[in-house]
């Protein structure tokens, strides 16, 4: 029987190492050429890694939340399929293995684990695991000798914990967390009935989703380890902040000429592009033009210079679901793009950042940012700067509001407008409060005053 190792992967020049996320597959599952195995996660971007051949999967060594290098084994895979399924079927205690398959307490606690349940496999005592023995059984469930032993001395039932893990499996850092929460054997039976009233957001500015189902109280705390990309959002974040003197100023602008353009062409533009066109991409059409009149907020400093970028790459800022964290994929060269190109460049990024399909080269080289919290219905922000840009720009929510307009002949009147905040936060070591504003009122006059053509050239 041949095998094949799989091994975490080179993901960019300067990442040494990443961290096990999640495993797709168990012990015994077989899998595709190219399927998924497993995910995982580093400094710079989570990414799903593809099985390298067809196979069954005769090791894991690694659990979820290890930390290794780049080569470093992360599972063995044996190519000759039909070898490898009878050990598996010849184990003593397959008669006890389709238990897990119809058993309800793994499904139950499914929104906590982001996998979906899969039948627990049956292990032969032969295979190792990255401890260099094989998995320990609980009754109903498969676990790691690790999670075994930790439930032993603390007298759990590893039933009662809701796995992260595949499959359902409860890895350490579930049993961790629920002992750290104090929360007794018969907690998850509640838990199990809570993402029933789980109530839609009702923001009147954009489609929200659907809020998290409640937690619940159980007394005690609970510790969550920060994963590869919280910790580099954490120190990023802490360098910006010593770093740049952050200051953010604030202009309204009335965007009732970009709803009712969107409104116009939206149809339209998805029939022949097939594309949809948001609120954001309208915005970042207005503000390349005026990033093009007030440079200095696409540069950098380095020592006593500034280097002003003759090129625009914009970061749009993601926000991953369930509060994962927050990645910054790049469309490079966004000057060379009209309306459409940028509504293509920015949903392709998003959508690949959410299903983790990003490579390294997605995420560098950004000379500016926008960041949307509005989209959640908020109306104001102060953005930190991204190192080592100079100037992030917030997109706050679109409000219909009570508006004074006047006309040619300076007579005030009243109307019904759709307004937004923009927040920029700059660094005032290079960027002044006036410059700031100019570029700011070049940008609400661009939103204000442009026709479809404009956007659109």
């Amino acid at each position: 029987m041949s095998t094949v190792d799989v091994v975490m992967p080179q993901m960019g020049v300067s990442v040494s190492e990443g961290t096990v996320s999640r495993w797709m597959k168990a012990v015994g599952e077989t899998i595709e050429k190219d399927e998924t195995l497993l995910e995982i996660s580093t400094d710079k971007v989570d990414t799903e890694v593809p099985s390298p051949a067809a196979g069954v999967v005769t090791e894991i060594l690694a659990e979820e939340g290890d930390t290794l290098d780049v080569g470093a084994r992360l599972a063995v895979i044996a190519t000759d399929g039909a070898g490898a399924a009878p050990a598996a079927v010849a184990e003593p205690a397959a008669p006890a293995a389709p238990e897990p398959v119809a058993a309800p307490p793994v499904a139950a606690p499914a929104p906590v684990a982001p996998a979906p349940v899969a039948p627990a496999p049956v292990v032969p005592a032969a295979v190792a695991n990255g401890n260099g023995a094989a998995p320990a059984a609980v009754p109903g469930r498969f676990v790691s000798p690790v999670v075994a032993r930790i439930a032993a001395e603390h007298g759990v039932d590893v039933n009662a914990i809701p796995g992260s893990g595949a499959g359902g499996r409860v890895t350490k850092k579930d049993i961790m967390s629920f002992l750290a929460g104090g929360a007794p054997a018969a907690a998850p039976a509640a838990v199990a009935a809570v993402p029933a009233p789980a109530v839609p957001a009702a923001a009147p500015v954009a489609p929200a989703p659907a809020a998290a189902p409640p937690q619940g109280f159980t007394g005690g705390e609970q510790v969550v380890n920060f994963n590869p990309m919280r910790k580099a959002i954490a120190r990023h974040m802490r360098e910006s902040i010593d770093t740049s003197a952050h200051v953010t100023s604030t202009i309204e602008v009335d965007m009732t000429n970009v709803a009712n353009m969107r409104a116009a062409v939206k149809g339209e533009l998805a029939a022949t592009w097939g594309v949809k066109v948001t609120f954001t991409h309208f915005v970042i059409r207005a503000l390349i033009d005026a990033v093009a009149h007030y440079p200095l907020v696409n540069a950098e400093i380095r020592g006593d210079s500034a280097v002003i970028k003759n090129y625009m790459n914009l970061g749009v800022a993601v926000a991953l679901d369930g509060g994962e964290g927050l990645i910054v994929p790049v469309v490079k060269n966004a000057e060379e793009k009209n309306l459409v190109g940028i509504a293509r460049a920015v949903n392709d990024l998003a959508d690949r950042a959410r299903s983790k399909k990003l490579g390294p080269d997605d995420v560098v080289g950004g000379t500016f940012t926008l960041t949307n919290p509005g989209v959640f219905g908020t109306i104001h922000g102060t953005p930190i700067i991204n190192q080592p840009q100079v100037a992030i720009l917030d997109t706050e929510a679109i409000v219909k509001r009570p508006w004074v307009l006047t006309d040619a002949q300076g007579n005030d009147s009243i109307a019904i407008r759709s307004i937004m905040n923009l927040a920029l936060s700059y660094d005032h070591r290079l960027i002044d409060g006036a410059y700031a504003a100019q570029f700011l009122a070049h940008l609400r006059r661009n939103l204000e005053t442009w026709d479809y053509a404009r956007f659109l050239g």
